[in-house]
């Protein structure tokens, strides 16, 4: 089974990324992870949140930002991977002149259930 990135409908996510998933059990074949595509436009930022269960690997495909993983925060940009281990509130930022694309390998698969937000919903405005 194989799907395109250009034929699956993007939706907005609980953190406030646009989300293509390109491969999840309740769609597909696979049955123990789930991949997306996250795009976070330029000079916005998801809202800080945690995955209860849910394991996450963020590889950075276009677009430079910011990961906050815990108390800690790092660059990223395109060739970049990052381990987002269950429990660790994280969010990231784009900070380059361009959206911001990642592969998100969760596993077990996304589930929005998995999602605790941390903080409310951000003002774009004041966050540019």
């Amino acid at each position: 089974m194989k799907t395109r990135l250009l034929d699956i409908d993007p939706y907005r996510t609980q953190d406030g990324s646009e989300i293509r998933e390109l491969m999840h059990p309740a769609h597909h074949a696979c049955r123990n992870q789930s991949l997306a595509e996250a795009v976070v436009p330029a000079g916005a930022r998801t809202r800080l949140h945690l995955h209860r269960e849910t394991e996450e690997l963020y590889h950075i495909t276009a677009g430079e930002g910011v990961l906050t993983l815990g108390g800690e925060q790092m660059k990223v940009s395109p060739g970049d991977t990052a381990l987002i281990p269950p429990g660790t509130p994280h969010c990231i930022e784009a900070t380059g002149s361009g959206d911001l694309h990642i592969l998100c390998c969760c596993s077990p698969a996304y589930r929005h259930e998995d999602t605790e937000l941390l903080e409310g919903e951000i003002d774009e405005a004041a966050a540019r």
